[in-house]
C-alpha cells in the first residue's frame, strides 16, 4: 500500500501536512523529537486530528512508539493506530504518563481543551519544534496554509558534459506577492547535501533561472546527479512551483526538456515507455522522503499486467537519487509496450531518459500519475450528446517532410480495462484532414499510430495538430482520463522528443465534473495565460498554439504573444488569431525579429495570453538536427 501519507485528493487538492513533516529543514528537527520520545518512561500520544501515522510514516517510531493513543473523536473507538487500540481521551489522567506526544504545529490549541487532563509532572513535546523559521513563511497566522508549501523537487544534475536549467518566471508577483525568493537545497544520489542557498525571484515578471553550470561553479563542486529541494517564500496566487527543465549539452545535439514534477507523491505511475532495439530507458526515481525506500518497496509491471511485478532490489537514502534500468527488470519489453509503476508515494512524478546506445543521443520526458479513485463514466451519453467532441487531448503533427509524430494512449486509471480511441487530425487552417478510429483497445495494449504516416499530403510544412478522443460508435468504458504519450522524431538525425498529457473538454460553454478547466470565474470565462522561456542565442526557440473545441465556441482566437525582458518588463507585442479547431506553428524570432530578442536580452520570456478561450500550448527548441519538445505551463 506504500507510505500513509495523504497527498493529493481530487476534491480537496494537495495537502501541506506532509509537505510540513516532509521539509529538508523540519526532518533534522524531526530526529532531535523522535530522540527525545524514545527517552520517555511512559510515552502517550493525543491525536486529536489523525496526524500520527503520517509522521511515522515518515518517521519510524521504533522505541519512540507511544504506549498509549489517545483520541477525540469516540467514532474512532474500535480502530488501532500503529498497532494500538485507540482510547478515548476522557481516559488520559489514567494513563500515568511522563511524557505526551501530540502531533500538532498548533500544539497551544490543541491543548487548551485537555490541559487539565494531563497526569502530574507529565510533560508535552509536539511537532511545533519542528516549525521552520518565520522568515520562511508566506502565511505566518496559518501555519498549513498550502503557501507555506509551495515546494518541489526537480532532477538536477550536472556531469559528462551535460547540464540542466531551471526557468520560471515570478508569477507569484503577478498574483500580489512581494518579497518572493526561492530556497532551495540541492541533494547528491545518495542524500547528502552538496549545497544550499536563496534565491531572490525579483519584481513581478522577473526571470528565474538556476543553472546546474552556475550551481557547479558558485559552490565549487564536481560532478553531481540528484535533486534539488525548492521552496518558494512569500507566494501569493499559486501554491504550486512550476518550470521548465531544459537538459543541455557542451555539443548541440544534447538538446532535451521537460517541465515541474508534480509536487504530490502517487502510488501509481503509468506510461513509461519500453526501449526500442538499440535504446537504454532510464527512470530516476527521486526519494521525495527523509526516510528510506526499502528493498523491494517499489515495482514495475507491464501495462495491464498486475501478475507480474517485478521489484526494485535497492535501497534509496532519504532525499536519495537513483537511475532504475527498465531493460534490466523488463528485457523482453520493447516500444510501444509500456510499464505501470508501483511507487507507494514515495516520490514525486519522475523523469525518464531515453539513451540511443549507437549515436548517444538522448531525451528525457515525464510519466503521469495514474488515477486509483476513478471509475466508469455511466452518464457517458450526456457528454455524447451536449459536449460534442467531448474530451479531447491535443497534440502537435510537426511537418511530415521533416517530422515523425506518433502518439500512444496510455491507461491512466486503475479501472480502465479498455480504451475506445479515435484520432482526429486538422489541419493548421482548422481543416478535418484525417480520422482514424483506434479501436477499443484493451489496458494491455501496444498500439502507435503513427499520424505523420497518415497526413504527409495534407499537413505540409505549416503542421497541424492531432486530437484523440472517445470514439462513440465504440463499445467500451470512459472516465474522462484519456492520456497518450507523443513521440517526435527528426527523421535526418533520429533525434527524438516525448511529452505526455490528459484530456480535457475544452472550450464549451457548459461545465461537467469540473470541466472545462482553467475557468477564472463562472462560464464563460476561459482564458488563457501561458509561459514559453526563450532559449540562449544561437538556439532558436518555437511554439505551436492549438484551439481545441469540443462542441462550440468563438471562431477565431484573439491571441497576444507578449514578449518580456528579464525584469519582466514588456518589450513587444504580437496579436494573432487562430481558427477554431485549428493551430499556430510559430518561430518566436520570425514573429518578433531577431533584433528585437537580442534587445530583449537573456533570459526573456513570453506569456501567450487569450481572455477569449482556452489554447493549448507546446514549446520546442532547435539547435542544428537536435530539438526539444514539450507541452507549456500556465499561471
Amino acid at each position: 500500500m506504500g507510505l500513509a501519507l495523504s497527498t493529493f485528493s481530487n476534491r480537496t487538492g494537495g495537502s501541506s501536512l506532509f509537505k510540513a513533516l516532509g521539509h529538508p529543514l523540519a526532518a533534522e528537527s524531526a530526529i532531535r523529537l523522535r530522540e527525545r520520545l524514545a527517552a520517555a518512561h511512559h510515552l502517550v500520544a493525543y491525536d486529536p486530528r489523525g496526524v500520527l501515522p503520517e509522521f511515522a510514516a515518515l518517521y519510524p517510531m521504533g522505541a519512540a512508539t507511544p504506549h498509549q493513543i489517545f483520541v477525540q473523536n469516540l467514532e474512532l473507538l474500535g480502530q488501532s493506530c500503529l498497532n494500538r487500540a485507540v482510547e478515548p481521551v476522557t481516559m488520559l489522567p489514567d494513563s500515568g504518563a511522563d511524557l505526551l506526544f501530540l502531533p500538532s504545529f498548533s500544539a497551544a490549541t490543541e491543548l487548551a481543551s485537555i490541559h487539565h487532563l494531563l497526569p502530574r509532572n507529565c510533560e508535552v513535546l509536539s511537532l511545533d519544534s519542528m516549525r521552520l523559521p518565520e522568515r520562511m513563511l508566506s502565511s505566518p497566522d496559518n501555519y498549513l496554509s498550502p503557501l507555506n508549501f509551495a515546494t518541489n523537487l526537480l532532477w538536477f544534475r550536472d556531469r559528462d558534459g551535460g547540464h540542466m536549467r531551471l526557468t520560471t518566471t515570478n508569477y507569484w508577483g503577478l498574483h500580489g506577492a512581494e518579497n518572493t525568493w526561492l530556497w532551495c537545497r540541492l541533494f547528491d544520489a545518495n542524500g547528502k547535501v552538496l549545497a544550499e542557498f536563496d534565491q531572490p525571484a525579483g519584481q513581478a515578471g522577473e526571470s528565474i533561472v538556476i543553472d546546474s553550470k552556475a550551481v557547479r561553479t558558485t559552490h565549487n563542486l564536481g560532478d553531481f546527479c540528484g535533486q534539488m529541494f525548492v521552496h518558494v517564500v512569500g507566494a501569493a496566487g499559486h501554491d504550486i512551483v512550476k518550470y521548465a527543465l531544459d537538459d543541455y549539452g557542451d555539443t548541440p545535439e544534447r538538446l532535451s526538456c521537460t517541465h515541474d514534477s508534480n509536487a504530490w507523491p502517487a502510488t501509481y505511475y503509468a506510461g513509461l515507455p519500453a526501449p526500442r532495439e538499440g535504446e537504454r530507458v532510464l527512470l530516476w526515481v527521486q526519494n521525495s522522503h527523509p526516510t528510506t525506500i526499502a528493498r523491494g518497496e517499489i515495482g514495475f509491471s507491464r501495462m495491464g499486467r498486475d501478475d507480474d511485478i517485478r521489484h526494485y532490489d535497492e535501497e534509496i537514502p532519504p532525499f536519495g537519487t537513483r537511475a532504475v534500468d527498465v531493460g534490466e527488470l523488463w528485457s523482453e519489453l520493447r516500444w510501444p509496450q509500456q510499464l505501470e509503476v508501483h511507487a507507494g508515494r514515495h516520490f514525486v512524478r519522475p523523469r525518464y531518459e531515453v539513451l540511443q546506445l549507437k549515436t548517444q543521443r538522448r531525451h528525457c520526458s515525464h510519466i503521469n500519475v495514474e488515477r486509483n479513485d476513478l471509475h466508469a463514466d455511466v452518464a457517458r451519453d450526456t457528454v455524447t450528446r451536449w459536449a460534442g467532441k467531448g474530451y479531447l487531448l491535443p497534440a502537435p503533427v510537426l511537418p511530415a517532410a521533416e517530422f515523425q509524430s506518433e502518439c500512444l494512449p496510455t491507461p491512466m486509471s486503475r479501472a480502465q480495462a479498455e480504451l475506445p480511441v479515435r484520432a482526429l487530425v486538422y489541419s493548421s487552417d482548422a481543416q478535418l484532414v484525417a480520422e482514424h478510429s483506434l479501436g477499443c483497445l484493451s489496458r494491455d495494449h501496444a498500439t502507435v499510430l503513427d499520424v505523420s504516416a497518415v497526413t504527409h499530403e495534407v499537413i505540409g510544412n505549416t503542421g497541424g495538430h492531432v486530437e484523440l478522443c472517445y470514439d462513440p460508435t465504440l463499445d467500451g468504458n470512459v472516465d474522462g482520463w484519456l492520456h497518450a504519450l507523443f513521440r517526435y522524431t527528426l527523421r535526418s538525425s533520429g533525434h527524438t522528443a516525448d511529452t505526455s498529457f490528459g484530456a480535457h473538454l475544452f472550450n464549451h460553454p457548459a461545465v461537467y465534473r469540473n470541466e472545462p478547466q482553467s475557468y477564472r470565474s463562472s462560464p464563460p470565462g476561459l482564458t488563457t495565460r501561458l509561459y514559453l522561456r526563450c532559449a540562449p542565442a544561437p538556439t532558436q526557440t518555437f511554439c505551436q498554439l492549438i484551439y481545441p473545441i469540443s462542441e462550440r465556441w468563438h471562431k477565431c482566437s484573439a491571441t497576444d504573444l507578449v514578449l518580456f525582458d528579464p525584469l519582466g518588463c514588456e518589450v513587444a507585442r504580437h496579436s494573432l488569431e487562430i481558427p477554431a479547431n485549428g493551430s499556430a506553428l510559430l518561430c518566436i524570432a520570425e514573429v518578433f525579429g531577431s533584433h528585437t530578442l537580442q534587445a530583449a536580452g537573456e533570459p526573456a520570456w513570453l506569456q501567450v495570453r487569450d481572455t477569449t478561450c482556452r489554447l493549448f500550448g507546446y514549446q520546442w527548441t532547435r539547435s542544428g538536427d537536435a530539438f526539444a519538445l514539450d507541452h507549456m505551463f500556465g499561471f
